[in-house]
């Protein structure tokens, strides 16, 4: 079988998710002693959580943070501030714990797993010159973040997610532009800091690569091969694995949205598994939050990656998971129930 056809089959082995688990929790919430809803949208993830994980007593305490490292040939465009080489500088730190997110997990109380998925010189090729990868490899790196969800789901409650690739947001840009169809002058922004002369080179480099590469935006696969990266890719893969195995997923910053887009895209169950954490700062932050119908836990004009947002979010489900184990209901403190009006 090609790797397209495994990919296929994958897809088709996730099964939907019972909503009954959910609807339990919500009746939970209902009874506990506080204004209703007054959680707001943690009591909603909470409901989604309890379905994923098919139990009325959803848990976070087992979390991992699974960061997807890879190089994009699009740096030769001058589109970032720094040369290829600093990915795997910051792959490495990551290996020790010395990087940004690190520090944030270790109070997060998670895991950290970087993965290189395409570090220099196994990175894509320049999408100005051809296609960023083959259908084949496409496809091979969206099942390799299947497979490293399959690995995780063996110790872990729930997944966050991160990427670290220097040019990853002009791919990032290019492939949600072309799936929303939106002008590349609207979804590219300057990443890691650019002047605004180099945020124009950058909007002219993914307006030319999807004029050259003509991305059929009804295909994920031929979008990401033609103008993606490896770490999209791969993380792609990693949400429908979240579907697959049962495992929520908290969606960081820009460049892991636009891959849970993708992974929507070719599974529409990925989006039960969704937990959203911020809104990135990059222009497209919200279209393509909108897009993926979810509303951000945290606006701070966050745009570092590595998975940063996820662990702003992570305490915040324990606080929201601890009212809800724990909290006493109207009838245990003998007053009477709020009612929905």
């Amino acid at each position: 079988m090609t790797s397209e056809e495994i990919l296929k089959e994958k897809i088709s082995s996730v099964l939907p998710f019972d909503g009954s688990f959910g609807e339990r929790t919500f009746t939970r919430w209902q009874s506990l002693a506080k204004p209703l809803g007054g959680l707001g949208a943690f009591e909603e993830i909470v409901c989604r959580l309890a379905s994923v994980q098919e139990t009325s007593f959803p848990t976070v305490a087992r979390r991992a943070l699974a960061i997807f490292c890879a190089d994009n040939g699009i740096v030769e465009e001058g589109v970032s501030q720094t040369d290829s080489s600093v990915t795997k500088v910051v792959f490495e730190n990551m290996k020790v714990g010395q990087s940004s997110v690190c520090k944030m997990a270790k109070v997060a109380r998670c895991d950290v797993f970087p993965y290189d998925v395409g570090i220099s010189p196994n990175g894509t090729v320049n999408f100005l010159k051809d296609s960023a990868m083959t259908r084949e490899k496409c496809c091979s790196s969206i099942l390799k973040g299947i497979s490293i969800a399959e690995e995780l789901s063996k110790n872990y409650d729930i997944f966050a997610t991160g990427e670290m690739g220097i040019g990853n947001t002009t791919t990032s840009s290019a492939v949600l532009a072309s799936l929303l169809s939106l002008a590349p002058s609207f979804v590219t922004g300057k990443g890691a800091g650019l002047s605004d002369s180099a945020l124009q080179r950058k909007i002219k480099v993914v307006e030319r690569g999807i004029e050259l590469r003509k991305p059929n935006k009804n295909d994920v696969v031929d979008v990401l091969s033609k103008v993606g990266g490896f770490d999209i890719a791969s993380m792609c893969g990693f949400f429908i694995g979240g579907a697959l195995f049962r495992r929520p997923v908290v969606v960081d910053g820009f460049i892991s949205a636009v891959s849970a887009l993708c992974a929507v895209r070719l599974c529409p169950l990925v989006r039960s598994v969704l937990v959203p954490s911020h809104i990135s700062s990059e222009p497209a932050g919200r279209a393509v939050l909108d897009a993926l119908g979810l509303e951000p836990l945290v606006t701070a004009g966050m745009h570092l990656g590595e998975g940063t947002g996820c662990m702003t979010v992570l305490p915040m489900l324990d606080m929201a998971l601890e009212v809800f184990r724990t909290m006493p209901t109207f009838d245990d403190i003998r007053i009477e129930a709020y009612k929905p009006l």
